[in-house]
């Protein structure tokens, strides 16, 4: 069962900017690690970038730091990521998902289990 619904893709010509946003109903924020993946075609999918709801530190993908930005709202329950000065080789589907990390918290990183996730939303950047 989908939980998350993201928002936001499109196509954009290089060089352009989209926002993306994952709302989260029933999730209470600061409970989770929140993160952003895309998959394009033939390859893998990958972590893009990722926020502690609790303390809201970040992590970025090598390739898209400087470019995107994540950010949240936690009484909106909603997950945003600014994607500025696309590229090509940004287009995939672009997904949210969550990872249960209870009160304790835990450092935002890709390499947790992310439980649920959403539906995806295409990101197509091209000339």
């Amino acid at each position: 069962q989908v939980q998350l619904v993201e928002s936001g893709g499109g196509l954009v010509q290089p060089g352009g900017s989209l926002r993306l946003s994952c709302v989260a109903p029933g999730f209470t924020l600061d409970y989770y690690v929140i993160g952003w993946f895309r998959q394009a075609p033939g390859k893998e999918r990958e972590g893009v970038s990722c926020i502690s709801g609790s303390d809201g530190s970040t992590y970025y993908l090598d390739s898209v730091k400087g470019r995107f930005t994540i950010s949240r709202d936690n009484v909106k329950n909603t997950v945003y990521l600014q994607m500025n000065s696309l590229k090509p080789e940004d287009t995939a589907v672009y997904y949210c998902a969550t990872a249960w990390v209870g009160k304790q918290g835990r450092i935002a990183t890709p390499g947790l289990q992310y439980d649920y996730w959403g539906q995806g939303t295409q990101v197509t950047v091209s000339s």
